[in-house]
């Protein structure tokens, strides 16, 4: 039975977006690169990294789902937090690198910006449960 709904939500988010970021890595971007005058060394790293995007989605929308069901949701309230500094962070490195560019603009991090803001304040909520609370309502 579903003990935190927000965490659900942000579960169900995350894995869609590591399969939308792989997706787009692959259709796109990393074509892109592939066709560059770019040193092979620097097109693997910007690959890998790529990768890592998606995989750290995909690990974070695993633990949230396997979280969204637990008995105690006190004793997953760290991991919660701890995703919420993960994904801050991953927004400010986005927002710096993106708007100190010669061509970057805040259209660019708008929806990355979307995406993640809206998943801390999910995960914010989730954390704020009591587990009196979940318990009351699940029993309804």
């Amino acid at each position: 039975m579903i003990k935190n709904h927000y965490y659900l939500i942000v579960g169900v988010l995350c894995v869609l977006f590591a399969v939308t970021h792989t997706l787009n890595g692959i259709s796109t971007n990393l074509q892109i690169l592939g066709g560059s005058a770019i040193e092979h060394s620097a097109k693997t790293a910007f690959t890998y990294v790529w990768h890592i995007i998606g995989i750290e989605n995909l690990v974070f929308g695993t633990a949230l789902l396997l979280m969204a069901f637990q008995k105690k949701p006190s004793r997953v309230k760290f991991v919660a937090w701890l995703i919420i500094m993960i994904l801050a962070l991953r927004w400010i490195v986005i927002a710096a690198f993106t708007l100190s560019s010669q061509t970057g603009h805040v259209m660019q991090i708008l929806p990355d910006t979307i995406a993640i803001l809206a998943s801390i304040t999910l995960l914010i909520l989730g954390t704020k449960r009591k587990d009196t609370i979940c318990n009351h309502l699940t029993q309804q």
